[in-house]
């Protein structure tokens, strides 16, 4: 005659972890790709004048400028006057050129002849600030110039 048991005791079976680290990694390197790095802390106010006609620009070769007043927690330390930001730093109008030139040097070995210069200007700027970043364009033969604008109709003025 056989014998039987009674089960020990109705506690569940440990929970299996072999799949967690598959799960783990997957998770890191979704985050990886979809996580979008900025490349400029931007350092002066920057809303941009209204345009019908807006394209979009590729950014393999091009250099951005940004021309504006220093934004509300950089005003007590730069003042209110406008300032040129070229990467993560003011630069004044008499060093546009050595930040252009050190700009340009990042780019591809190919692509440095072809760069486009884009400036992204605020709307309250002052003409006299922009018309001295082309002058110093000109003096690099930087001569492709590209002006950023928001797409949309200015309204009211």
């Amino acid at each position: 005659m056989s014998k039987f048991t009674k089960k020990k005791s109705g506690e569940l079976p440990p929970v299996n972890t072999a799949s967690l680290p598959d799960i783990v990694f997957m998770l890191l390197f979704f985050f990886m790709v979809v996580t979008v790095l900025r490349n400029n802390n931007l350092l002066v106010k920057n809303e941009l004048p209204k345009a019908d006609q807006v394209e979009k620009l590729k950014k393999d070769r091009s250099v951005y400028i940004f021309a504006g007043k220093p934004s509300a927690r950089y005003a007590d330390k730069y003042g209110k006057e406008g300032k040129i930001q070229i990467g993560d730093k003011y630069t004044d109008v008499s060093n546009v050129k050595f930040a252009l030139t050190e700009a340009r040097q990042k780019l591809l070995p190919e692509l440095q002849d072809k760069v486009m210069v884009a400036l992204k200007v605020d709307k309250e700027t002052n003409t006299g600030l922009v018309t001295d970043i082309k002058q110093e364009l000109r003096d690099l033969n930087m001569l492709k110039l590209i002006y950023i604008a928001a797409p949309g109709t200015e309204i009211g003025k």
